[in-house]
């Protein structure tokens, strides 16, 4: 929430800080986030549930987390190379920021297309 400080009176002022300050309150009183957690996979143990089961994808925070357990992410094999230099045999998977001597070829005008392994 953003509010403009510019142009509010005194009484406007002293009700805004109030209402910061009882925020700032409630938000000290919470316990962090890991000990919440904690709690509820206590709970869910306790009654035979995993978080998974609960809330979905893993234990971890995040949306990448609860997409792939990390078990499932670390198995991960590697990529097969998608391009490769035709004089030097270097290769690149496609992923990520290309590498120098593919972006040194398609600033002479060569095309990705040029480089695809078939």
């Amino acid at each position: 929430m953003t509010v403009e400080i510019e142009g509010l009176s005194p009484k406007e002022l002293d009700s805004l800080i109030a209402k910061a300050r009882k925020r700032k309150q409630t938000l000290q009183k919470r316990p962090p986030a890991g000990q919440v957690r904690k709690s509820l996979a206590a709970l869910a143990k306790k009654q035979g549930y995993t978080l998974a089961e609960l809330f979905g994808g893993g234990t971890g925070t995040g949306r990448k987390a609860a997409e792939k357990p990390r078990k499932a992410r670390a198995k991960a094999g590697k990529v097969a190379p998608k391009y490769r230099h035709p004089e030097t045999g270097a290769t690149w998977t496609g992923r990520g920021i290309p590498p120098k001597w593919l972006a040194a070829e398609l600033a002479q005008g060569r095309s990705r297309d040029d480089f695809l392994i078939r």
